[in-house]
């Protein structure tokens, strides 16, 4: 690539860039809603997170119509997608966030589902193997039938066992490291199932009583995926990324991705030449050529947001630009991680929610004074994710951090 001058971006510019890009200006209509989660899909871990977060967007977001789109319409779909999490997309989207996640390299894949190196050590085989083991039997355990994680782990281990090696078959069938009584075998399956979301092969069926059962995608559309060239995929995956997140780095798609920053070739070079550099926060960075005038000229955001927890927002990986680095561990853990308040358009706290029968109560914890203003605007957004969450009446409790 030649070497251009680099434009100078200050944070202001690119945090309204940004929340413009995910639709946090203003709530788009409710017949928005499947442009709105394809702008870079929809995270729904922990469950129901998404519901809350196509609601900070789209007015009028009810569950119902939330089920409808995924289980009768089908227009709205639910898979493993980056980061090996639980995504909503749209199905018209399905390939950019299936076929175009999906790393090119086997050594990329491992380090999409890490965890599962040990065990293939173990049996001697590669992670390519393994998957197509999985694969070959996924038809005949899951035709016609919805199966939870456990139930369809369990039964394609056993299909898969005596294909096995005696010594293979004997660590297959011994508990491994992934849970008390789960055999190792098990443990693998569950690996082997992330890489067959991406190659559009099972999803998921809506949530029934707490499991989110796993099903064949072209049984459940009624046909399968159209094809779409994997450069071409991953190439849209990526324009989207930086309409979202932009401007960003090689290591910080990789971070989203779900990948390692040496893994990203296939993603870049499918659209380097269509790249500008950026000086941001004392760094070069990288944005669509096309979006830079957008970039210096994206509207202030005003009104308050409760977003939850991995909203698509604070996906970002540069954190630092949107929260002061002494609320990260805060704002970011591994288990238990709260929901964030934005408030004309900086993240002003957290949030977190206890459910006592039908009363939800929301303990807001601030990074400093909140207006009278704002708290009247938290309260109000409380009233409704309250609602999505199933209850009648909500209670604010303020603090501070």
């Amino acid at each position: 690539m030649a070497v251009r001058k680099s434009t100078v971006v200050h944070t202001q510019d690119v945090i309204a860039f940004r929340l413009a890009a995910h639709h946090l200006g203003h709530r788009r209509p409710v017949e928005d809603l499947l442009d709105v989660a394809g702008a870079c899909g929809v995270q729904n871990s922990p469950p129901g997170s998404a519901i809350l977060a196509l609601h900070a967007r789209v007015d009028d977001v009810m569950v119902d119509r939330i089920d409808h789109l995924v289980g009768e319409e089908k227009s709205l779909l639910q898979t493993w997608c980056m980061r090996g999490s639980p995504f909503y997309f749209p199905t018209a989207d399905a390939p950019i966030f299936t076929t175009g996640v999906l790393p090119a390299t086997e050594t990329a894949r491992l380090h999409l589902i890490v965890g599962i190196d040990e065990a293939l050590t173990t049996l001697g085989v590669g992670l390519d193997e393994m998957v197509e083991r999985t694969a070959d039997e996924i038809a005949a355990v899951l035709s016609g039938r919805q199966l939870a994680i456990n139930e369809l782990g369990k039964a394609l281990a056993d299909r898969i066992a005596p294909k096995l090696t005696p010594a293979q078959r004997k660590p297959w069938q011994a508990t491994g490291p992934y849970g008390k009584n789960v055999p190792l075998g098990e443990g693998v399956v569950h690996f082997c199932l992330r890489i067959l979301t991406l190659r559009g092969i099972v999803c998921f069926a809506p949530r029934n009583a707490n499991k989110a059962p796993f099903v064949l995608l072209e049984e459940w559309l009624g046909q399968p995926l159209p094809h779409v060239d994997s450069d071409a995929a991953r190439a849209t995956l990526l324009r989207r990324y930086l309409r979202c997140y932009g401007p960003s780095t090689r290591k910080h798609f990789a971070a989203w991705v779900g990948v390692q920053a040496g893994d990203v070739d296939p993603w870049w070079t499918t659209v380097e030449n269509e790249l500008t550099p950026v000086e941001f926060d004392g760094t070069t960075r990288w944005i669509l050529a096309g979006d830079l005038d957008v970039l210096r000229s994206s509207p202030e955001v005003r009104g308050v947001r409760l977003l939850p927890p991995r909203d698509p927002y604070t996906q970002m990986r540069d954190r630092e630009t949107i929260v002061d680095k002494k609320y990260h561990r805060a704002v970011w853990k591994a288990v238990g991680e709260p929901g964030t308040v934005l408030a004309d358009g900086k993240i002003v706290g957290i949030w977190r929610p206890r459910k006592s029968g039908r009363t939800v109560t929301l303990t807001v914890s601030a990074f400093g004074a909140l207006s009278a203003d704002l708290r009247k605007q938290v309260n109000a957004e409380a009233e409704r994710v309250a609602e999505l969450r199933g209850g009648a009446t909500v209670q604010v409790d303020f603090d501070r951090l």
